[in-house]
C-alpha cells in the first residue's frame, strides 16, 4: 500500500473508530467489512473496500460514490459530447 493510501485510510478510520473505542482494531475492521458486504476471508480485504466504505458510511444510501460522481453527467447529450472530446 502506498504511503498516501495509508494516510487516507488512517484519516478516515480514526474518527469512526473513536465512536466505538471499546473495540480493538481487528474487531472494528471486521465490523466495517461486514457493513460493506464483504464476505471473503478478512486476509483478502483490500484497502479500497475500507476506504470507500468509510467514505460512504455516514452518507445517504442513494448518494453516488465520490470517485464516480465527478464523472457523472445528468444530460446525455453533454455526456456524449464530452466522450467525443467536443466539450470539456
Amino acid at each position: 500500500m502506498k504511503c498516501h493510501r495509508v494516510n487516507e485510510l488512517i484519516e478516515l478510520l480514526h474518527p469512526e473508530w473513536k465512536k466505538e473505542p471499546e473495540l480493538n482494531l481487528m474487531t472494528f475492521i471486521c465490523k466495517l467489512a461486514k457493513e460493506a458486504g464483504y464476505e471473503e476471508r478478512i486476509e483478502d480485504l483490500t484497502d479500497d473496500v475500507l476506504i470507500y466504505h468509510l467514505k460512504m458510511r455516514n452518507s445517504n444510501k442513494n448518494e453516488m460514490i465520490p470517485g464516480l460522481a465527478k464523472d457523472c453527467e445528468n444530460d446525455f447529450k453533454t455526456a456524449i459530447l464530452k466522450a467525443r472530446g467536443i466539450t470539456s
